[in-house]
């Protein structure tokens, strides 16, 4: 993108530079591009899901099983091939030891929420990709049988955490609108 020019009488011109896109992570990239893939309703299953699986070495064959670690893997995989992933990347909670900390929720950064109960086992993984004041807006797969945005509450947060092998987070929080329900149950 070309710089923008101001003139200012009697002054010589102030260079600006536009504001980086805060979407434009290459991981991040790669989820939007995969916003509205569902599952197959039935005992069939989406062959670009199964595919996902397939092309990262794990035992998966249906997308009744749990996709949102997965989706989160392909997305990083096709951005960042050295990436390390945790163990058990379908367990949305092995993601809690996932690259570094990012102690600042900001665009790209994969988070990590609670269901049923904080103690439970089972949680739910996605990419931040903005705020409001009592929600996340996450863009992750398996969200209403999906890849989706959802806004998740604050409080249903375990952690955020950013790729080792991408530049260090720069950016800070994106405010959004307080637009849609809450999701409860991510399936």
């Amino acid at each position: 993108m070309r710089p923008l020019h101001f003139a200012l009488p009697g002054r010589l011109p102030l260079e600006t530079k536009a504001a980086p896109d805060p979407l434009a992570l290459p991981w991040l990239a790669t989820a939007r591009g995969l916003l509205g893939l569902a599952e197959v309703a039935g005992p069939a299953a989406n062959p670009l899901i199964i595919g996902w699986g397939r092309r990262l070495k794990i035992d998966y064959r249906s997308d009744e099983t749990s996709w949102c670690g997965l989706f989160v893997a392909h997305c990083l995989t096709q951005a960042l091939p050295d990436e390390p992933l945790p163990d058990g990347l379908l367990s949305a909670r092995r993601w809690q030891r996932f690259g570094i900390a990012c102690p600042v929720p900001q665009p790209g950064a994969v988070m990590l929420f609670w269901r049923v109960a904080r103690s439970d086992w089972r949680g739910h993984v996605g990419f931040y990709v903005g705020e409001d004041a009592a929600a996340y807006h996450i863009l992750g797969g398996n969200q209403g049988n999906r890849v989706s945005v959802a806004r998740f509450a604050k409080a249903r947060l375990l952690g955020a955490r950013w790729p080792s092998t991408a530049p260090a987070p720069a950016g800070g929080p994106r405010l959004l609108r307080a637009d849609g329900r809450l999701s409860v149950n991510e399936q």
